[in-house]
């Protein structure tokens, strides 16, 4: 079974915009549907806090904690697709980042739910 680790706004969380950290995302995880093509384990569920700057150090301390690589991380739906987007980072330079850093493919989105 394939291992994910899922990146969520933590500012969309907190604000009550029917997000409560996240149970679409893992439904989609648990069914393999949206963005996962089969059943996946999460090993982790990060919050990006505002602006962004630790996010890289605690995806890094989330994978040493678990003692498990994973072989994607998924930037939720919220965080990903959101309109008006993330006004501290540009999601596709942080995907780069991620990437860069733990060799591990980033995913844009977790489900289509509404």
């Amino acid at each position: 079974m394939k291992k994910v680790l899922l990146v969520g706004c933590g500012h969309y969380m907190d604000s009550g915009y029917g997000c409560p950290g996240e149970w679409r995302c893992l439904k989609a995880a648990a069914l393999g549907e949206g963005k996962f093509d089969e059943s996946v384990s999460v090993i982790a569920f990060v919050k990006c806090e505002c602006p962004g700057r630790p996010l890289l150090s605690n995806i890094g301390m989330a994978i040493k904690l678990s003692g498990i690589k994973p072989d994607a991380i998924h930037l939720t739906s919220c965080m990903a697709g959101a309109k008006p987007g993330c006004p501290h980072l540009d999601m596709k330079e942080i995907s780069g980042m991620i990437t860069e850093k733990f060799g591990v493919p980033v995913v844009m989105g977790t489900h289509a739910y509404k």
